[in-house]
């Protein structure tokens, strides 16, 4: 782990990592959902954001089939 946060010292492979770790100190959100106008400090947390508006449901319980918005809600049901 070569890149360091200045702020806190975690460690992260890579560099764009360290950037939006750095998010969590200044509370900088910049990513904005165009439909409710949440906003996130991740492009990766907004899409997951998205799937509660589209209804999509992409994640499947191989058991009972049920499907979920998000991968750990998934991982959350099957314990």
């Amino acid at each position: 782990r070569r890149h360091r946060c200045p702020t806190c010292g975690r460690g992260f492979k890579k560099l764009v990592h360290v950037r939006n770790h750095l998010r969590t100190h200044t509370g900088e959100r910049p990513f904005q959902c165009s439909v409710c106008g949440k906003t996130f400090a991740s492009g990766a947390n907004l899409l997951r954001h998205q799937f509660t508006h589209s209804g999509e449901r992409p994640y499947q319980c191989p058991v009972c089939r049920k499907r979920f918005a998000q991968s750990s809600n998934l991982r959350q049901h099957r314990r």
